[in-house]
């Protein structure tokens, strides 16, 4: 990533873009956050993590993200439409689950968070933060990509699914104090033959 300008020429047009996000964005990344997570997963998230919603902390922890990334793989981008920030995404290099090891053939970079708000959505804002992750981690030596979805969240799974994506045999079981929550691991590989289809989202 040479610019900002180049990278936005890359990723987008004068009414929809892609960009590394700033400081000043951390405010509304962690609203749309809220947003979404309410719209979209009010049935599957428990009810506490919803209501109780600080959002001091999370545009702390959005503002820290952004401007001290624990490695120089971490990454936050956001989407706009003309100049209204309308989704994100957060990436870098995954925890690897007990048992396992990072693959010999290339590093894995880890989607920890992709969200456009609701009203935004079947714009292509998703797809243009999934290609744009894409490129970032394969310009840094990535082979692959991986996300952990919610095993009852099927849009986001067919989200992925028409991007390319697809299981990878992992899963996993979070105790969040209430009903455990099931996530079940997606993957696609990166490189010119495994160009990732556009999806819709």
């Amino acid at each position: 990533m040479n610019s900002e300008a180049s990278f936005l020429r890359a990723t987008g047009s004068a009414d929809a873009s892609v960009r590394p996000a700033l400081p000043a964005d951390a405010a509304e990344i962690a609203r749309i956050q809220v947003v979404t997570w309410r719209t979209a997963y009010r049935s599957v998230l428990p009810a506490a993590v919803l209501d109780d919603w600080d959002a001091d902390a999370a545009e702390s922890t959005w503002r820290a993200a952004i401007t001290a990334p624990p490695t120089p793989g971490h990454g936050v981008l956001v989407a706009l439409e003309r100049n209204t920030l309308v989704g994100f995404a957060a990436f870098g290099p995954p925890e690897l689950t007990p048992g396992e090891t990072q693959d010999a053939a290339g590093y894995t970079t880890e989607v920890s968070t992709l969200l456009v708000e609701p009203r935004w959505g079947r714009r292509g804002h998703g797809s243009r933060l999934l290609s744009a992750v894409a490129d970032l981690a394969e310009s840094g030596g990535a082979a692959r990509l991986q996300v952990w979805l919610l095993e009852d969240d099927g849009v986001s799974t067919g989200f992925y699914e028409s991007a390319g994506w697809a299981p990878d045999g992992w899963a996993r079981t979070l105790d969040t104090g209430d009903a455990p929550l099931r996530e079940v691991r997606w993957h696609a590989l990166l490189g010119p033959e495994t160009d990732m289809p556009e999806a819709t989202r």
